[in-house]
């Protein structure tokens, strides 16, 4: 049975973080700053609270007579009382023989083109240990999104502000960098998960590593532009947060309101037509705030039985990284122009080129991944760089249809001569099939 590795690493930023935001907050308040004593306070409890409820929502625990569980969750201790939960089920496996067993079918990821579906028993202990892993996986995302992202940003604002870091909020940032890593591998693996179910999923190391790496400088970098742009313009910031904010939680209702399906009724059966509404509502903004910092790998389709699509959209992706690029160089842009005296000792253009090149390089890991890293890479139509020589092909294709249009008279008059032509001074046309690739690229 596997290490229940990820459940430690959850219960340790949680508890780790969470220690060292209440630290902060005191410090805070020694010090007579009651706005930032609050914020931290807020971006602290708020996620533990929500933390709180899903593990109890996907436990199931409100419809049963579980009292001294519900008493820790209200004391804020249900995350540990899950992980000591979950070490007693893994240690008492391996001495218990399993009486009733479930068998799950998979299929091998394709090697030389052939596969093999496999037959596995999950027995009781190892399927609650699923149960417990995937409310955990859930609990850092929403740790990490609505809480530990603005606390970083909220902390290094207050750092520039004040021209130092003291070690108490340079561990909390530390720790709030790590949860929204950590949470961003989590949407990954999420992602990979539910898109292939039907495939026995295996990630190696490196994956991991590259995972890692392009997270860690796509989050750091957004969080950086973000916190710069603010310190000299305090109103455009909202502005601009309230664009992100209601572009992407307005976005999957305008696909399900375009789609026409009916509402979704069959997320929980014991929630009302209100409830459920509520909790679309909390997915959606969850979703948000993923958007708003990094790319959600798991893409929400509220039309969708199971929440989720499916389909792996490259264009989408495409399209936000580009925006998101556009974006940042236009925020570090103005931040140049209108700084202030406390950058005085900063080297602007130096900065603004290692953030883009640092959002740069959160891409490449991000193709290093899809390339050589990816799982399931096999069972990709095409890859990474099969897609990127498709798409020079499709700018081409498409800047030669620009050119191609002559009046008419004038192919006449050229026609005698293109005749006379020797093979080596003709145009090249793109072939058949390559046009045909083109088209399919762009309709996409």
């Amino acid at each position: 049975m596997k290490f229940p590795a990820s459940v430690l690493a959850s219960v340790f930023l949680f508890v780790a973080e969470t220690t060292a935001a209440l630290y902060l907050s005191s410090t805070y308040r020694s010090a007579g700053d009651r706005m930032w004593q609050a914020l931290t306070l807020l971006f602290s409890l708020l996620p533990c609270a929500l933390v709180q409820l899903t593990l109890l929502f996907v436990h199931r625990d409100l419809s049963r007579d579980r009292p001294l569980v519900l008493l820790l969750h209200l004391l804020q201790l249900g995350p540990l009382f899950r992980c000591f939960e979950v070490f007693c089920i893994y240690c008492q496996s391996s001495h218990n023989e399993e009486p009733y067993v479930s068998i799950t079918k998979k299929w091998q990821i394709p090697k030389n083109g052939l596969s093999e579906e496999i037959e596995k028993e999950v027995g009781q202990a190892e399927g609650k240990l699923f149960t417990h892993r995937s409310a955990f996986s859930r609990a850092s995302v929403i740790q990490a999104f609505l809480g530990s992202a603005p606390q970083l940003t909220l902390q290094l604002y207050i750092s520039v502000l004040q021209q130092h870091v003291t070690v108490g909020r340079c561990f909390l940032m530390t720790l709030s960098l790590l949860s929204i890593v950590y949470g961003a591998l989590r949407c990954n693996i999420l992602a990979i998960k539910i898109k292939y179910d039907e495939y026995e999923v295996k990630v190696k190391p490196l994956a991991y590593v590259c995972i890692f790496l392009w997270r860690s400088f796509e989050i750091a970098t957004r969080v950086t532009v973000l916190v710069l742009f603010t310190s000299v313009l305090k109103t455009w910031v909202v502005v601009v947060i309230l664009l992100n904010f209601f572009s992407f939680f307005l976005y999957p209702w305008i696909l399900f309101w375009c789609s026409g399906s009916p509402f979704p009724e069959n997320i929980e059966k014991a929630l009302s037509r209100v409830g459920t509404t509520i909790v679309l509502c909390f997915l959606t903004l969850l979703y948000t705030g993923i958007n708003m910092f990094c790319w959600s790998a798991v893409q929400l389709k509220i039309d969708n039985p199971e929440l989720i699509s499916k389909s792996q959209n490259w264009y989408r992706l495409l399209v936000y990284y580009m925006m998101r690029f556009i974006e940042n160089a236009t925020l570090l842009l103005l931040w140049y122009f209108f700084k202030t005296d406390i950058y005085m000792y900063v080297c602007a253009p130096l900065l603004v080129l290692q953030l883009l090149v640092g959002y740069c390089t959160a891409i490449l890991f991000m193709l290093v991944f899809y390339q050589f890293f990816h799982p399931c890479k096999k069972l990709f139509s095409s890859s990474v760089s099969e897609s990127f020589v498709a798409w020079i092909r499709c700018v081409c294709w498409a800047c030669r249809r620009q050119k191609s249009p002559e009046p008419v008279g004038k192919s006449d008059t050229k026609s005698s001569s293109n005749r006379r032509e020797t093979p080596s001074s003709s145009k090249v046309s793109l072939e058949p099939s390559q046009m045909l690739e083109a088209d399919d690229l762009c309709s996409a």
